[in-house]
Order: C-alpha cells, then sequence, then structure tokens
C-alpha cells in the first residue's frame, strides 16, 4: 500500500525540473524581449516554455485535474504526448538554426526545418486522431503507458510519440557532437553543448526505458518501474541539463565581460588614485552607475589629467627608463610600462618645475593609449624603484 503522501512526493521530480526551467526562462527573457526579432532567441524561449510545460501538465496532480475539468478519462495522455513531441520538433528547429547560422546554408536548413515541422505536426495530429477511437476508461495517473501498451489504438499512439522523441533525441545528439568538435568555438558555448549532448543523451536513456516498460507488457512481462520510476527522474535530470546548456553560453559571456570590466575598473585604481593627488579631487560616487560607466569615467578622468601632465614628462628620462627596464631583464611591452610609469611618478612629483628633455621616450597618445599598462606597473613599486635606482646610477647601457 502506498502511503498517503506518496502522490505528493511523486509530484516533486516533475515540480523541481518545472521550477529550474523557469528559472532559466527568466534569465533568458529580458534578451529575447529586447532582440525578439531574432528567431534563435525566440526559439530558446519557445523550447525552455515547452519543456516546462511538459513537466507541469506530466505531474500527476495535473494530470487529474485536466481529466476532471475536460470530463474526459486520461484526456491528458495525448496532450502530454503532443506537448513532447513538440518539444522534439522545437529542439532540433533550434538546434539546425543555431549549428548553421545566419552565414549557414540557407537551403538545406529550409530543407531540414520542413521536414521537421511536417513530420512532427503528422505526429501530433494523428495523437490526436488515434485517441477517440481507443477505449480508456480507467484513469491512469502514472502508468498509462504500461497499463495500456496493449490497447489498439493507444498502442499506436504511445508507440509513434516514443519513437519521434528517439529519434528527436538521436539526431540531437548527433547535430550536438558534430558541432562540439569544431575547432575556435567560444569555450562557454563549448560547455553548453557538453551540458546539451548529455542532457539529449539522458533524453535517451528516457526513451529506451519507456520504450523496454512497454515492450515488456506486449511480451507479457511487467518491467513498469522502468516508465514510472525510472524515466521521470532520468528525464528531469535530462531537462535541468538541456536548460543549462541553453542558458550557460549566455550567462557565461555575460559574467565574463562583467568581470573584464570590473578588472579593468580595479586595474585602473593605482594611476587614478596617484592622478587624483594632482588634480586634487576625485569621481563623485554614483550610486546607480553601471560598471560600464564607471569604467568609462574612471578612464575619461586619468585622460583629462594626463593630458595636460604629459607635456611635463621628461622624455629623456624615459629613454633612459625603458634601457634600464630592459637592462632588469623584463620584456619589451613590460619595460615600455615601468619607462612611462617611471616618467608619470617623476613628472607628479617634481610638478611645474619640470621641463621636457631630450630623448624618445613614448609620445602623448601612446601615454593615454596604454594607461591600463601603466597602471599595472604602478601596481609593483619595488620594480619601479628598481628602475629608478639603475637611472639615477647612470648603469644604462647606450641603445643600439
Amino acid at each position: 500500500m502506498r502511503p498517503p503522501g506518496f502522490l505528493c512526493e511523486l509530484s516533486v521530480s516533475f515540480w523541481i525540473p518545472a521550477a529550474v526551467l523557469v528559472t532559466a526562462l527568466a534569465i533568458k527573457l529580458p534578451s529575447i524581449i529586447r532582440l525578439w526579432r531574432d528567431p534563435l532567441l525566440r526559439a530558446v524561449g519557445t523550447l525552455l516554455l515547452l519543456a516546462c510545460a511538459v513537466f507541469v501538465f506530466s505531474a500527476p496532480s495535473t494530470v487529474a485535474q485536466v481529466n476532471r475539468l475536460a470530463g474526459v478519462p486520461n484526456i491528458s495522455a495525448p496532450w502530454c504526448y503532443s506537448l513532447i513531441t513538440a518539444l522534439c520538433a522545437n529542439g532540433l528547429l533550434l538546434l539546425i538554426t543555431w549549428r548553421n547560422g545566419p552565414c549557414g546554408r540557407p537551403a538545406g536548413t529550409r530543407r531540414a526545418r520542413r521536414w521537421v515541422l511536417s513530420v512532427y505536426s503528422g505526429v501530433i495530429v494523428a495523437l490526436w486522431v488515434l485517441f477517440p477511437l481507443a477505449d480508456t476508461p480507467v484513469e491512469r495517473l502514472r502508468d498509462l503507458d504500461t497499463y495500456y501498451a496493449a490497447t489498439p489504438f493507444v498502442r499506436e499512439g504511445i508507440l509513434l510519440y516514443l519513437l519521434a522523441h528517439a529519434v528527436a533525441c538521436l539526431v540531437s545528439s548527433r547535430l550536438i557532437r558534430a558541432w562540439v568538435r569544431v575547432p575556435g568555438l567560444d569555450a562557454w558555448l563549448r560547455r553548453g553543448l557538453r551540458l546539451l549532448g548529455a542532457g539529449y543523451a539522458l533524453d535517451l536513456v528516457y526513451s529506451a526505458a519507456k520504450l523496454t516498460a512497454v515492450g515488456a507488457r506486449w511480451a507479457g512481462r511487467n518491467a513498469d518501474w522502468l516508465s514510472t520510476d525510472l524515466a521521470p527522474a532520468v528525464a528531469a535530470v535530462a531537462a535541468i541539463l538541456v536548460a543549462a546548456g541553453f542558458v550557460l553560453p549566455h550567462a557565461g559571456q555575460y559574467l565574463r565581460d562583467r568581470w573584464r570590466i570590473r578588472l579593468a575598473h580595479c586595474e585602473l585604481r593605482p594611476l587614478y588614485r596617484l592622478l587624483r593627488s594632482v588634480s586634487g579631487a576625485g569621481l563623485p560616487f554614483v550610486l546607480r552607475a553601471t560598471p560600464e560607466l564607471r569604467l568609462t569615467r574612471r578612464e575619461t578622468f586619468i585622460r583629462d589629467v594626463l593630458l595636460p601632465l604629459a607635456r611635463r614628462i621628461d622624455t629623456g628620462l624615459g629613454g633612459r627608463a625603458y634601457d634600464a627596464a630592459l637592462g632588469l631583464g623584463h620584456p619589451p611591452e613590460r619595460a615600455r610600462a615601468l619607462a612611462a610609469a617611471v616618467c608619470v611618478l617623476d613628472a607628479v612629483e617634481t610638478g611645474a618645475r619640470a621641463r621636457p628633455g631630450p630623448g624618445g621616450g613614448a609620445d602623448t597618445a601612446d601615454l593615454l593609449r596604454e594607461i591600463g599598462a601603466v597602471s599595472r606597473a604602478l601596481r609593483r613599486p619595488a620594480d619601479i624603484e628598481a628602475v629608478r635606482a639603475r637611472v639615477a646610477g647612470g648603469r644604462v647601457e647606450t641603445r643600439v
């Protein structure tokens, strides 16, 4: 005898993936709304919505409610089968569009899309034609696939949707496997594709479990646990992996861009603090400023202060500092940054008394362009002091 709370516990395996799918849809929704004309984003939104609907309407509590509202026993069966079939078709269409992209083969893409739409639309129509012809008087909330596995017309509908699901998973897995091997893919896209591949592989396990359970009924055996216990759990994990696979490239690229902006903002802090002492004031804090705006304002402030300061830089000192940095074993790019940092420090410390000297230091345009490298050099005061000491000691060899 099942405990009274068993049905509620079982429904958790449907509602948890539904909640994950809703979360994934919420993450994607701003991009979908902003770029509504993008067919790829629309397809992603449709897929996540369909996947969520599959789990919501497949939950035993929802199945019972739909049957009761419609007044037809087991009417939820063709409805859930249709949602699953539509989800399979949408997944195939999404992968075909995503894989080929705007620069792919348009003729081949259109032909593949027409094939998917025609075949899977035909499956959905067949499901609704077969169900009224079948005799399904006993309501089954969990095990309709196996309970009616040998019933005419229901049998064909069950086999039809399971085969459509298995074919879609096989084709999707093949597309993903070929795509993930393409060189030069973005790292986040590759990770997302691997999650998708794992999700579709588990979907194949779902199809195999369902088909095995149905086949066992045909053979007079009972393997219903494959359909009622294993298949829903596998489908739940597969749905989470597929949702993560579609969201990860977008979320990863977004976080990577945000990290780069914040890193660039932090890298400019030493130079910003140094030049703030020259200007006598820094930037006012703006509570609602975006990371991009904060970075732009800091860059603008640094360049605005550097521009008049650059006129007082001793270019001869820049050349000597560059040679000194090379002599200390620094690579050329690092040596240029150290030399520029030494010049900026010298101009700040000597103020208006500084006069341009002879030599071939970096010009103003180079200095304004390389503020990030100069600021990073200021983070290593020991290296700067070593260059300054070497210049002051006159131990710089003449450049060839």
